[in-house]
């Protein structure tokens, strides 16, 4: 008995002495750990209508976050996703903050740009506050047309800019990460837009779905970053559109659905089609 709690006490001795070492070795584990967790990308969703309370679940089990509409997205009359914020929460989605903005047309034929643009600043911020977003959220006007901005689009979007940041939210724009072969040069929106910013803070969101860069309707994340997309300071990259633009996305075709969509798993069935994003953080709106 003697002889066997004296092996006892040696062998704890030998454990605690190696504690310090693997300790030391454990500290660099750690910081390896949470570079690791600061590399890791997350999957998002964003589509036009609300998808529907029940698909959640569904939707949750592939996707960190979700494009949520201040106003009527483009082409339609309303948001239905007003109201949403709270259950989204509830269920763990993230927020991508989005307002849609103005097309040239809208720029052109009445008043003065700018004004326009401090104007939507206000129903932007007054619409983020009214679901429940709190100051400091991430919120991208959406700009729909690409390649170079003209001066009316320039002075709308800077104005915008201006009013949400003032506001005490951060200005965030969902534009084109693809040069422009319509034009000289092939200019890329985000650029043109960030060159024009005069130092101004802002967020880009930006769409390239083009195959390649674009690995087309996939569900991982896995070695795929926004800075791929063409936009080396994105913080989101639209990596695939519903329905798929058939002429960019001749190389990676198969990974949509026969009739053009990207489904989500499970929910082909509900038609619940998405465009798909990448982002390195899970809230890119910081909206929760």
């Amino acid at each position: 008995m003697r002889l066997t709690k004296i092996l006892m006490l040696l062998s704890t001795a030998i454990m605690l002495a190696t504690v310090p070492s693997q300790r030391r070795d454990g500290a660099g584990s750690a910081h390896d750990g949470s570079r690791k967790d600061a590399a890791r990308m997350y999957l998002g969703f964003d589509r036009n209508d609300y998808p529907g309370d029940v698909v959640l679940d569904a939707l949750r089990h592939t996707f960190a976050f979700c494009g949520y509409w201040l106003n009527a997205p483009p082409g339609e009359s309303a948001t239905n996703w007003t109201g949403k914020r709270e259950i989204l929460r509830a269920h763990g989605f993230g927020f991508l903050v989005l307002f849609n903005g103005r097309l040239d047309k809208q720029l052109t034929s009445t008043r003065n740009p700018k004004l326009i643009g401090a104007e939507d600043a206000q129903a932007a911020v007054k619409a983020a506050q009214a679901d429940g977003f709190a100051r400091g959220t991430v919120i991208f006007v959406d700009q729909e047309e690409g390649g170079r901005m003209l001066p009316e689009q320039q002075e709308y979007l800077l104005a915008w800019i201006d009013g949400v940041n003032a506001a005490g939210y951060c200005a965030g724009v969902y534009c084109s990460g693809m040069p422009d072969k319509s034009g000289a040069g092939g200019v890329i929106t985000a650029n043109d837009i960030r060159e024009h910013a005069g130092g101004r803070q802002i967020s880009f969101f930006v769409y390239n779905d083009s195959c390649p860069p674009s690995p087309g309707c996939i569900y991982s994340a896995k070695n795929i970053t926004p800075a791929q997309g063409g936009v080396p300071f994105a913080t989101i990259w639209q990596i695939a559109q519903s329905p798929q633009r058939k002429s960019l996305t001749r190389k990676c075709a198969a990974t949509y659905a026969a009739d053009g969509n990207c489904y989500p798993p499970g929910l082909a069935v509900q038609g619940i089609f998405v465009d798909v994003d990448i982002s390195a953080s899970a809230d890119p709106s910081h909206g929760r």
